[in-house]
């Protein structure tokens, strides 16, 4: 069939966002094509709200037929953190069919060039940015996160990070002309003269490995710098949350076939309940790069057995924040306030241990001690949450049994300072909602130190009194080195304090924010111009998106003749 998206088409269309893209990254100025508002959406072929909640119920107990090759069962389960069943089923593909059949269509894409492939990526983007609010219910719906946030991380900010990954891509591969002509002079003999041409040659094969927390958001970082670097991308959900990155594929298989392309270069790997497919996959010879969100455990395992492939992980940490002293305390206790709240806590970046001087902090309210900011900060957590409505829409639903159970089990590692309480959703009596705990701990104990120096995903919280600055910086420098952190902040009106904790997180290479009082968080982070992890520190091994998350991802491979 002939192609439907032409390579002029293509370039003519996509180039102004790809270079929009690249003088972004180069900048790190705010930028995103992606509109983070519902209302934007409805015109220019893109689904408005009531269109996207439609095509979303529309796919809900169906077959979800994608067209792969080796399909030897229908897999499904899925169940929305929400309480309704999603009764969508997958293709199970036997790898021993699907994996050749993937690999078949490389060498075509490895031809196509950067630019090609760069602008067939921004095309798949576009698309899956049409269904905007279609992909939010399904994010929201294996995720459990509450409808806005799973429009704007789902969505929108997921997209900038794919685009952003693709930008990456393209500018690593450019970095050596395809061409050049070599002339070594030789005296009074004739010059030495060489033709060379340098080809930027995919790795291989690559596996995506889902979360269920952030499917896409997460996801696409790996998936389309992979796949703009000339990999055949076979995408493994989480198999709590397989539909956001089922569509995904669907989507980047169409457009592939349009313009030409095996579809064959994007696949899906759905599992049955408890098969555990990862692991085979992850070590078979033919997976030359491996993207991983999730357990440390995993992560690590990864890391030590897939010795084949290109693994990039980001695992888990322990985040800190160090309160030492602030000019705005109303301000501080609501950043952190919302810090804290924002999806029940169930983010890799929210911050867990916040490390406090026994003697207390000097704010512009006059000194405040230990106690009094850990019960003032319980109060902004009251006070946020106080509305169930308004409590819904930040906290969104448990994601899983396990992350309740920590919850549960905070309670009994100290004194409470904030108690979690159940809240209940009048849309979804299903949902399982929690508000955040507060729990107080003494940083010179070691009882307590076992608690705090040990991730509690969830929206768990520890308040440690610590002997003095000083001991705050080099309890932050520690568990950084020891558990790792995707983010760092800190409050203070100290230089002296403020230099140690800056040149801490430098040496750690942890991700550090100073003195939010505003509308950001210490926990979010903007495609284009915030990384996402150092990839130096235990938390995680990559950076989105940085130059090495994709200059590994190809070779350059060079050809040279005599002129």
């Amino acid at each position: 069939m002939a192609a439907e998206l032409t390579a002029h088409d293509l370039i003519a269309k996509h180039r102004p966002t790809l270079d929009q893209a690249l003088e972004a990254i180069r900048t790190r100025a705010y930028w995103s094509p992606h509109p983070e508002h519902p209302k934007a959406y409805g015109e220019s072929g893109s689904l408005d709200a009531a269109a996207g909640k439609a095509a979303f119920d529309a796919v809900l107990n169906t077959r979800l037929d994608l067209g792969q090759p080796g399909t030897d069962d229908w897999v499904g389960g899925e169940v929305s953190p929400y309480g309704i069943e999603l009764g969508v089923s997958y293709p199970h593909a036997d790898a021993d069919a699907l994996i050749p059949a993937m690999k078949a269509g490389q060498r075509a894409w490895r031809d196509a060039g950067a630019e090609l492939r760069a602008v067939v990526c921004v095309e798949i983007l576009k698309r899956i940015s049409d269904r905007t609010h279609e992909f939010a219910h399904a994010v929201m719906h294996t995720s459990g996160q509450a409808f806005m946030m799973a429009f704007q991380a789902g969505g929108p900010h997921a997209q900038d990070r794919g685009l952003e990954a693709v930008a990456y891509a393209y500018a690593e591969q450019v970095r050596t002309p395809e061409t050049a002509e070599w002339t070594k002079p030789q005296g009074k003999r004739d010059p030495l003269a060489l033709t060379k041409r340098f080809t930027a040659v995919p790795r291989g094969l690559a596996l995506l490995i889902g979360c269920n927390t952030f499917p896409t958001w997460n996801g696409y970082p790996g998936l389309f710098a992979s796949l703009a670097t000339g990999n055949a991308v076979l995408v493994k959900p989480h198999p709590r949350a397989v539909l956001p990155l089922a569509l995904t594929v669907q989507i980047a298989r169409q457009v592939l076939t349009e313009a030409g392309f095996d579809p064959n270069l994007v696949a899906l790997a759905a599992e049955r309940p408890g098969e555990g497919i990862a692991k085979a996959l992850a070590t078979r010879p033919e997976i030359r790069i491996i993207d991983y969100t999730g357990s440390t455990s995993f992560g690590d395992w990864l890391e030590a057995n897939a010795r084949q492939a290109q693994v990039y992980t980001e695992k888990a940490g322990v985040n800190t924040v160090i309160v030492h002293s602030t000019d705005d305390y109303k301000g501080m206790l609501s950043n952190l306030a919302f810090s804290l709240s924002l999806y029940s806590g169930q983010m890799c970046t929210t911050p867990q241990n916040l490390l406090i001087p026994r003697d207390g902090i000097r704010t512009d309210e006059g000194p405040k001690t230990f106690d009094e900011v850990t019960a003032d900060l319980a109060r902004a957590v009251d006070g946020l949450l106080g509305d169930d409505a308004r409590a819904n829409a930040l906290l969104g639903a448990i994601v899983n049994p396990d992350v309740k159970a920590r919850l549960e089990a905070a309670a009994g590692l100290g004194e409470v300072a904030l108690a979690s309480r159940e809240i209940s959703n009048p849309d979804f009596p299903g949902a399982v909602v929690r508000t955040p705990v507060i729990v107080k701990l003494d940083g010179a104990k070691p009882d307590d130190e076992a608690a705090y120096m040990s991730e509690c995903f969830g929206p768990v919280s520890f308040a440690v009194a610590v002997d003095s600055a000083a001991d705050a910086v080099e309890l932050l420098r520690r568990t950084v080195r020891d558990k790792g952190a995707m983010t760092v902040g800190a409050y203070t009106t100290d230089p002296e304090v403020e230099q140690a904790i800056e040149e801490a997180c430098l040496e750690e290479s942890a991700q550090l924010s100073l003195n939010l009082t505003g509308g950001v968080y210490v926990n979010q982070t903007a495609a284009f111009s915030d990384f996402h992890g150092s990839g130096g520190n235990p938390a995680a091994n990559a950076a989105l998106t940085d130059g090495a998350f994709v200059a590994n991802r190809f070779r350059v491979v060079e050809v040279r003749r005599e002129a």
